[in-house]
């Protein structure tokens, strides 16, 4: 139990140290917008999103951010609990850990980016400010997206209805690291913890 709780702190600290050092490097090395190429398929791009992640949108920011923050919570409780338990695969509870810091990652974004930064803007590299007088309120704040991998980049065939002969990306949604964690501990989950899975959306904890 305990070292499973030692790895889960750890893994958490670690998601939340490179996530927000990534983004607080972009956010104040790049201005809005800008692309750094690193190959062909993979760049760094500056964006900034209201919304989920790899900047879907859904609803209003406000309520987003609390959605956000109760189901942090219940994540945050279920772990504890269940790493206090013993009954749990590891695997499983660590799985959890990268989704719920990955979440944590994206909410301290829309908490504070918005209280500690100048508005960001194609024309100039943003900075810090004094706390409070940043270019939004408390859980208003934008998330920084940085992760551009166009695999592939081409045309619809002209006989595609609606889109035909417009440009096409795969994979075109910009995402950051903590996005990567949450999915690639989904994933892992739907892989290889079902079982657990399912007996959590049950509401059997």
């Amino acid at each position: 139990m305990r070292t499973t709780a030692r790895m889960a702190i750890v893994m958490t600290v670690a998601i939340l140290l490179i996530d927000q050092i990534l983004k607080m490097w972009v956010k104040t090395h790049m201005t809005l917008h800008e692309t750094i190429e690193i190959t062909s398929w993979f760049k760094i791009c500056f964006v900034e999103n209201n919304g989920m992640a790899y900047g879907m949108e859904l609803g209003s920011k406000l309520l987003l951010s609390i959605f956000r923050i109760t189901l942090t919570l219940f994540l945050i409780y279920y772990l504890a609990r269940q790493i206090k338990n013993g009954k749990q695969p590891r695997g499983f509870l660590l799985c959890l850990t990268m989704i719920t810091a990955g979440a944590l990652g994206n909410i301290i974004d829309g908490m504070l980016y918005g209280l500690i930064f100048n508005a960001s803007s194609p024309y100039y590299v943003s900075y810090f400010v004094p706390l409070g007088e940043g270019y939004a309120p408390f859980l208003m704040g934008k998330v920084v997206d940085m992760f551009y991998f166009p695999l592939i980049v081409s045309t619809y065939p002209e006989w595609v209805p609606v889109v035909g002969g417009d440009p096409y990306v795969f994979f075109s949604p910009v995402f950051n690291f903590a996005d990567s964690c949450i999915c690639v501990g989904v994933a892992l989950l739907l892989l290889f913890y079902r079982k657990e899975v399912a007996s959590l959306t049950s509401g059997k904890i």
